[in-house]
């Protein structure tokens, strides 16, 4: 009774196993058949890309990967002044985008280092 039991459990597996390696293999077949039709992007298009601010939003991420991909966001110092010169705003570089979204005195930031 127990054996039987057992047997079609392990049928049971096996059936599931090859239906998912089928599967698997037609869409192999049909991933490769398909033609790929996408241009490699241009050096002019990738520095326009980088160029546009990423502005922060809430809720801000409370945990981030630690890859190095560094920003440069604009971080408000906190200052107000009644007279000119008197920068609100700075610039700063972090390690990657999430890292400078999780600082809340962060609104947005450009790829690339700050210079």
């Amino acid at each position: 009774m127990k054996f039987d039991r057992i047997a079609k459990i392990l049928l049971l597996g096996a059936g599931l196993a090859l239906i998912a390696a089928c599967a698997n293999e037609a869409g192999v077949q049909a991933v490769a058949a398909e033609p790929t039709k996408t241009a490699a992007p241009s050096v002019e298009a990738a520095k326009a890309d980088d160029a546009k601010p990423t502005t922060c939003t809430n809720p801000r991420p409370q945990a981030c990967t630690m890859d190095y991909t560094p920003v440069c966001a604009t971080r408000d110092t906190g200052i107000r002044c009644v007279t000119t010169p008197c920068p609100s705003s700075e610039k700063k570089t972090y390690s990657n985008g999430c890292g400078a979204c999780s600082d809340p005195k962060v609104s947005e930031y450009v790829q690339g280092a700050c210079p």
